[in-house]
């Protein structure tokens, strides 16, 4: 058996044999005897390539991953201009809000959705978008829709045609700017309903149909969370849809049991397109 000198020697030799001297040798030889330490290849330099062989490239960056593109308005087959609900025989129901209002609040019941596992549909007023613009990124990277709810959040059934026009498009050219696109649903403004008129103007503007809905929670009139529950749980039924509002404490609160309650009655939250989808 070799002493501990006459190992290293002969880990010298096979070195020298296998085409490593000098510093690779001295380094590899520390290393074997020491246990794991530093690689050879840290306290050397590496022997050189072939002559013929080219420069490692650097490696490119990885391309950032492409935003989806933000979904367009969409006609539904068998429904009306006016939409006021979905299927009454599946397990889904939408929530939808007026997107209006402080910003912290919004972020707030966009969250407890989230957290909920649900899916909202956003109509929002083309002035809170020109004041907060990043909302409406906000919306849609967090899964929900966003729609048009008018520009100024007046009473567009009481307008003229031109006026009530330019309410609905002034809403759509803000969206357009901020996504790339008009929004997926109009709702008008101060009313549940639309005007035969103010439904055709929002198909010349390019949306097939308006959304109503047939649940109404009535937070905007502050009148604490549990009441804004019952409000909601006392009507709905699946295929519903339910008006609520961003900018109300009550409507953040009254979220996450809302929610609980929902998945107890076995319905499911999801956007406004998906309760229509088939």
């Amino acid at each position: 058996m070799l002493s501990h000198p006459g190992r290293r020697a002969a880990l010298r030799a096979a070195l020298r044999a296998a085409g490593i001297g000098g510093a690779g040798a001295a380094a590899a030889a520390l290393t074997a005897g020491c246990g794991p330490g530093r690689p050879a290849a840290d306290l050397s330099s590496p022997p050189p390539g072939p002559p013929s062989s080219p420069p490692p490239r650097p490696a490119r960056p990885a391309r950032p991953a492409q935003a989806a593109a933000p979904a367009a308005p969409r006609r539904f087959a068998g429904q009306p201009v006016e939409i006021g609900h979905g299927p009454r025989d599946r397990g889904r129901v939408a929530l939808t809000f007026h997107g209006n209002g402080e910003p912290a609040l919004a972020r707030a019941a966009l969250a407890a959705a989230e957290k909920g596992g649900a899916r909202v549909t956003v109509l929002a007023i083309g002035s809170w978008l020109d004041a907060h613009p990043d909302l409406a990124r906000r919306i849609l990277d967090g899964g929900h829709e966003l729609g048009n709810h008018t520009q100024r959040h007046l009473a567009i059934n009481d307008m003229g045609e031109a006026e009530a026009y330019a309410e609905i498009t002034g809403c759509a050219q803000r969206l357009k700017r901020l996504t790339g696109s008009i929004g997926t649903w109009f709702r008008p403004s101060r009313t549940q309903y639309a005007t035969p008129l103010v439904q055709k103007l929002a198909q010349r503007a390019g949306y097939p149909h308006v959304l109503s809905y047939d649940v109404d929670s009535l937070d905007f009139t502050s009148p604490g969370a549990a009441a804004v529950i019952r409000n909601v749980t006392g009507t709905i039924r699946p295929g519903s849809v339910v008006s609520l509002h961003f900018g109300y404490a009550d409507t953040v609160d009254a979220m996450p049991p809302l929610l609980e309650e929902l998945a107890r009655r076995k319905l499911r939250a999801v956007t406004t397109t998906e309760l229509l989808t088939p």
